[in-house]
């Protein structure tokens, strides 16, 4: 991970009174640098910055929630004179101050993936609609279940504390698309069902997956319901429950689509996931950045939405009716990772 701190970043100014970073240039600063969307983010935006004749840097946190680093890496793109910012926040509110900062100086922030909280605290966000994206596996496990959905024990395995945006978007989206009324949408963890057994964070990883499952079913071991964040905390569930002997008795659902996650769909490790598409994120992004450049315009958002919505899809080889799915085939071939 690249990092430079305030201080440095401060220095570099006084050098001369200019900074040493080309005039068209941008950064992208992601949650980590190993997950494998992160990486298929990096690399759209690498590709199309090399196209269009952009220097770009890139810094990423150490973990999933390194909120710290990731203001660090605003301070250094404004002082390098960066002329646009694409940002994948790991806590959406806190995080403000910075991207406010940034703006302030001139420098366009587009917020990928995950929008900040505010969403017009960014110029633009470039993202799934991940509230759709919750509500499709939501739909889909209803369906599956049917007459039984009813009694559903459901464990849900979120991302953070901090329950940035994304993380809420999911969970609610899944929640309503199964039949849950919802508390404040704006979070979760208040909502009153008795089939909720509970909400257990994973940091997006397999290990905080396992942990996190394990939690839950110490707490409820009949749950045969699992909304997972990301496939790697999904993959991590899946070990928890195959080590009692649950993992065919109880239905996985998550988001992402990576080649690895719709690889477990195939194997019917996952029953079915929503697919992203993080390449066409970030390449949009960098396009936004050069016009930016160039003349001073900003993106515009999907009509009737606040964001620009770069599309999801439902991915699943046990299609359920009422629901629009594709299947495990096709999703390969759109897979990343």
């Amino acid at each position: 991970m690249k990092r430079l701190f305030a201080s440095a970043a401060a220095a570099a100014l006084l050098i001369g009174g200019a900074t040493a970073a080309s005039a068209d240039s941008a950064c992208l600063i992601t949650k980590t640098d190993t997950n494998p969307f992160f990486v298929k983010m990096k690399e759209g935006a690498t590709a199309k910055a090399t196209e269009l004749g952009i220097e770009l840097k890139t810094y990423a946190g150490k973990i999933d929630g390194d909120h710290e680093s990731q203001v660090a890496a605003i301070e250094a793109c404004v002082a390098d004179g960066a002329k646009g910012i694409l940002l994948t926040a790991s806590d959406t509110k806190a995080i403000v101050d910075s991207v406010t900062a940034a703006r302030d100086a001139g420098v366009l922030v587009i917020a990928l993936d995950t929008p900040l909280d505010p969403v017009d605290a960014a110029d633009a966000t470039f993202a799934t609609d991940n509230f759709a994206a919750g509500l499709l596996i939501g739909q889909w496990a209803k369906a599956t279940m049917g007459d039984a959905a009813a009694d559903a024990k459901i464990a849900l395995l979120d991302l953070a504390i901090s329950q940035p945006s994304v993380d809420v978007l999911r969970d609610q989206g899944f929640l309503q698309g199964f039949g849950v009324d919802l508390g404040d949408p704006n979070k979760w963890g208040d909502e009153t069902d008795p089939r909720i057994v509970g909400h257990e964070v994973t940091a997006g990883n397999e290990e905080g997956g396992l942990t996190a499952m394990e939690a839950l079913l110490a707490k409820d071991p009949d749950v045969n319901v699992v909304y997972t964040i990301n496939e790697p905390s999904a993959a991590g569930a899946y070990e928890a429950l195959k080590a009692v002997g649950k993992e065919g008795s109880t239905l996985i659902v998550s988001v992402d689509g990576g080649c690895p996650g719709v690889q477990n769909v195939k194997d019917g490790i996952i029953g079915a996931t929503s697919q992203q598409y993080p390449l066409l994120m970030a390449s949009k992004g960098i396009e936004a950045i050069a016009a930016y450049i160039k003349d001073g315009s900003k993106p515009a958002p999907t009509e009737g939405k606040d964001f620009f919505d770069t599309g999801v899809a439902l991915i699943t080889d046990k299609p359920a009716e009422g629901v629009e799915s594709i299947d495990t085939v096709k999703g390969m071939e759109l897979c990343w990772g």
